[in-house]
């Protein structure tokens, strides 16, 4: 995703001072790691959009909005069953509704009224599990790129030990 593509884009005129904003574009981890943080986060919401949502959330904290897109990709078709089948039973367990079988079929009928039995625990378990992985996502990845730095200035130090000697 390329920010000179947005340049000049009349729908986006009333916030064109912020996409030109370096934090929103660049690869630094004050950026980076909260926005993956953010689009696990909103990976695991039960509704459409999620890169869109991810983009915007980071436009409003000031983020990098590719790596928020981006990561919200983590749900995707070979993915989203599992991790909604996991975050309904995990919202049932925390609500203590009982089990139920549950069976999804692809058409409006069903989104009329089946949705309207799963939604509390399937909202409850989604919010919990992508607070969840955001944190770990957040955790994991800041500990990564702080040992990766650590490492290269490391390495910095003995080429610059190395030239001197």
């Amino acid at each position: 995703m390329k920010r000179d593509l947005f340049r000049g884009r009349w729908y986006l005129a009333p916030f064109d001072h912020l996409l030109h904003d370096n934090n929103l574009w660049g690869i630094r981890r004050r950026t980076v790691v909260p926005a993956f943080a953010l689009g696990l986060f909103f990976a695991f919401m039960p509704f459409p959009g999620h890169p869109l949502m991810g983009a915007l959330a980071a436009l409003a904290l000031r983020v990098n909005i590719p790596v928020a897109a981006l990561t919200t990709f983590v749900s995707n078709p070979l993915t989203i069953g599992p991790m909604y089948l996991l975050a309904y039973r995990v919202g049932q367990t925390l609500l203590g509704t009982p089990p139920e079988p549950l069976e999804f079929e692809l058409s409006l009928a069903w989104v009329r009224d089946g949705f309207l039995r799963v939604w509390q625990p399937l909202t409850v378990g989604c919010v919990l599990l992508g607070a969840t992985s955001a944190l770990t996502g957040y955790v994991t990845l800041d500990v990564l790129w702080r040992a990766h730095l650590v490492d290269y200035l490391k390495r910095k130090r003995e080429r610059k030990r190395v030239d001197r000697s």
